[in-house]
């Protein structure tokens, strides 16, 4: 091989290695995913626990149980609930469970929460927070109940004490009040893990 020749091909193995070196270093640099901010969750924050107590209408006899708790580093907030309706004329018994991942919204005080329901329904929600209370409207989601919709309204009525409004609409009517519990807080704050078992209904007679 002649000495020129040898010479430029070193010179072009050089700056070959030199420009993947730099490329290599250039590319690492990629890899830095810049994470979101904090989730702001202060409006709720007299939510977070758990909660017990019982229906307060005079139709339907139940019990409902319900917990937030923050997770995932307090990015989002797990929901859990369990409600027992006793049977009354013409509408049998109910017992469901339920579990929602709840997370902020693009507008401030504005959230989304996914519900899963025991029953199988997986129903979205736009959650709206105000002092001392939340609302939760329903938003479609991938199974919803066929035709029905939900909506739920928390409000908080003293220190460790809330109601829990929840409407029903049935294809193409209005809604009507399906149930109204008052609850009292039984495990406050970061205490507070999934609700344990609702216990079976009594029937006021």
């Amino acid at each position: 091989m002649k000495p020129v020749l040898a010479l430029y091909l070193a010179a072009l193995l050089l700056a070959s290695a030199t420009a993947a070196l730099a490329a290599r270093k250039q590319h690492a640099g990629t890899y830095t995913i810049p994470l979101p901010a904090q989730a702001d969750y202060s409006s709720m924050g007299w939510l977070v626990g758990q909660w017990s107590g019982t229906t307060v209408d005079r139709g339907r006899q139940g019990n409902v149980l319900l917990s937030f708790s923050y997770a995932l580093g307090r990015h989002f907030l797990l929901l859990r609930e369990e409600v027992s309706l006793a049977a009354e004329a013409n509408v049998p018994a109910m017992q469901e469970g339920m579990m929602g991942i709840l997370s902020p919204g693009a507008a401030a005080g504005v959230y989304h929460v996914t519900l899963y329901s025991s029953h199988g329904f997986v129903m979205n929600y736009v959650v709206t927070a105000k002092p001392g209370e939340i609302d939760l409207n329903p938003a479609g989601g991938p199974l919803t109940p066929s035709g029905w919709l939900f909506r739920r309204v928390i409000r908080r009525t003293a220190p460790g004490q809330c109601t829990e409004t929840v409407d029903a609409a049935p294809p193409g009517e209005g809604f009507f009040r399906f149930y109204t519990a008052s609850l009292s807080q039984v495990i406050p704050g970061a205490n507070a893990a999934s609700a344990p078992p609702a216990k079976s209904p009594q029937t006021q007679r």
